[in-house]
């Protein structure tokens, strides 16, 4: 897995401008209506998708970058911010209840994908999910990120599909499709 540090630090420092209070709500009512206790954001950045869950919740977040796990640890000095990689989770076997990636995915190659895949399926306790940019074909948006069919890609899995649809603009501007499976 190639890691460009000054691309992420970039991307940092604009993580703040990004927040969308709307996905965080989505993300928090989500969850409580799944029933989940225990909540696993890879990628995390700074903590913006974290932001709205009430201290009842054991929220965890991983990502490489210690300069956005800096701010989410100030921001949310109560939740659990470890620096980690997709493809080797520091965490138990189906020790998280809800574990969700938000246009992380769209940045890894297909390696690193498909380990990172493995390494959700084995943390989850319940359930997981995908928020990504989509097409049926995975070309590529620019020399940092591709498109993502991630349905396809849990398919040797054993999840049950839950839901597999494009997300409303007024929840996340850039359309992403929200695939959320079930673990069995």
């Amino acid at each position: 897995m190639s890691y460009n540090r000054k691309f992420w630090d970039e991307y940092t420092k604009e993580n703040e401008s990004r927040y969308n209070e709307e996905f965080a709500k989505f993300i928090r009512d989500l969850t409580t209506s799944l029933r989940c206790t225990s909540v696993l954001e890879i990628g995390c950045g700074t903590g913006i998708d974290l932001r709205l869950f009430p201290e009842i919740y054991e929220i965890h977040g991983v990502d490489l970058n210690e300069n956005a796990l800096g701010i989410a640890r100030e921001k949310l000095p109560k939740c659990d911010f470890k620096n980690g990689d997709i493809t080797n989770l520091p965490f138990d076997d189906s020790s998280i209840d809800f574990v969700f990636t938000h246009q992380l995915l769209n940045y890894l190659d297909d390696e690193t994908l498909e380990k990172g895949i493995s390494e959700m399926f084995r943390v989850s306790k319940k359930f997981i999910m995908n928020c990504e940019k989509f097409n049926e074909k995975e070309e590529q948006i620019d020399e940092n990120h591709k498109f993502r069919n991630m349905l396809s890609r849990w398919k040797n899995y054993e999840l049950k599909i839950v839901s597999d649809i494009d997300m409303h603009e007024d929840i996340e501007p850039d359309k992403a499709r929200f695939t959320l499976l079930k673990k069995l």
